[in-house]
């Protein structure tokens, strides 16, 4: 297929450059992209598909081997064909909620690149056959991404009726069934399943729910192609991603990054590491931890840290100082994912409240039982509404695990750090 079917006539396409950002190419940091812009640099998208056209489509987004950005790394042309084969009139949302508080890639992608996470929603509304898009968006990107909409509004651009919604609070206020949620009820809680989004979710309809970065790489596959999309990443996952740097970094902030560049060399767009480091929280908060040696030359990419039981996840890379105790740290975080707990089931509500207190006494060098902690992270795995709970025990069993060293000799009462204060961040709560 000819990278340029779908698109509209006229304007060069981008080159197939590996190394170069394909995302953040208005010169991040800086203003939004005006769509003047935008349609200088990329040609006009062709939305207005036959069912035929858009099936191509699926399968050319199929071919390129795209995947999830928010986390997940389902693939993407199996929800996008799922929803079209439902029938009804699909809905599409645009889920840039972000509730990693370390993480910052989506926020960054909408206040500079709104008109590309637009074009992804316009595209996969015709590829689905919606009418209607929101775009959720964390409250301080929400005016920039109005703007867009007017811009394009008043350009006349688009047949899909585009609503800007603000962001939940809250960890789990980005999980696909609780945006769908929280625009229509106004309250940021997972639902449970079945049915499927696909199936039935906003007021009944046939929902597609995908991370903005998500769209906005579909919007790229659809004007330039998937052996373009390709010509980045793996062969098993093609592509860039954007990744959040942070913790004991010389810049922090996002960078895009070809999937499968080495660990070392991602951290390096961040101007290396500013003091030495014990170990890395890779994916988020419901991630895992890993010794900063051990990972140093691995691919950034699920199959490259598959072998030290982590991956890329919601795309973060936090450094943690080696003068910190990593205890104190996962305990900070174990705390805050227990106050996230929505509160529908016991496992999530009751279950991370206790596993947090233990794990809190055992960093403070209070008698506790690392045994019991992992016994009690077996009760609360798979056995939430959402996926909340999984991943809470996932990043604590990965911390007993990988600081075992630090855990023996916490129950010996001595702590490997100075400071009982966290490093990595956690939110500001907006008043209700």
């Amino acid at each position: 297929m000819s990278g340029n079917r779908f698109a509209g006539p006229a304007v060069p396409a981008v080159p197939a450059v590996r190394t170069g950002p394909r995302l953040l190419t208005g010169g991040f940091p800086g203003a939004p992209t005006s769509l003047h812009d935008h349609l200088a640099r990329h040609n006009p998208l062709l939305t207005r598909l036959c069912r035929s056209s858009a099936d191509a489509l699926i399968e050319e987004v199929r071919l390129a081997g795209l995947t999830g950005r928010g986390g997940a790394a389902f693939p993407a042309a199996r929800k996008l064909a799922s929803v079209a084969a439902a029938g009804g009139r699909p809905v599409v949302v645009a889920n840039g909620t972000e509730g990693e508080p370390a993480s910052a890639k989506d926020k960054v992608l909408a206040a500079t690149e709104p008109h590309l996470v637009l074009d992804g929603a316009v595209i996969a509304a015709a590829m689905v056959g919606a009418r209607k898009a929101y775009i959720v968006v964390d409250p301080v990107v929400v005016a920039t991404m109005e703007f867009a909409v007017a811009e394009r509004v008043a350009a006349r651009l688009d047949r899909v009726r585009l609503r800007v919604v603000p962001a939940a609070d809250g960890f789990v206020a980005g999980e696909a069934s609780a945006v769908v949620n929280w625009i229509e009820r106004g309250v940021p809680a997972p639902r449970s399943t079945p049915p499927r989004l696909a199936e039935r979710g906003l007021h009944g309809q046939p929902t597609l729910v995908n991370n903005i970065e998500t769209l906005a790489q579909i919007a790229l596959i659809a004007r330039y192609g998937a052996r373009w999309f390709r010509s980045a990443g793996t062969q098993a996952e093609p592509g860039t991603m954007l990744v959040t740097l942070t913790g004991a970094v010389r810049t922090e902030g996002v960078r895009e990054i070809e999937i499968g560049r080495p660990v070392r060399d991602v951290l390096a767009l961040a101007g290396g590491l500013s003091v030495p480091v014990s170990a890395l929280l890779l994916g988020g908060y419901s991630g895992a931890w890993v010794r900063w040696p051990d990972v140093a030359d691995l691919p950034f990419s699920a199959a490259g840290l598959a072998g030290v039981h982590a991956g890329p996840g919601a795309g973060l890379i936090a450094a943690l100082p080696a003068d910190r105790c990593p205890l104190v740290e996962t305990a900070a975080i174990a705390r805050y994912l227990a106050g996230e707990s929505a509160g529908q089931c016991g496992p999530c509500l009751f279950g991370l409240g206790a596993i947090s207190a233990e794990l809190t006494s055992l960093a403070a060098g209070r008698p506790s039982s690392p045994d019991l902690i992992r016994r009690w992270l077996g009760q609360v795995d798979g056995r939430g509404a959402c996926r909340h709970p999984d991943g809470a025990a996932r990043m604590i069993r990965s911390a007993l695990s990988v600081f075992a060293a630090e855990v023996s000799e916490h129950l010996g009462g001595w702590c490997t750090g100075p400071s009982s204060f966290p490093v990595l961040p956690f939110p500001y709560r907006r008043p209700a």
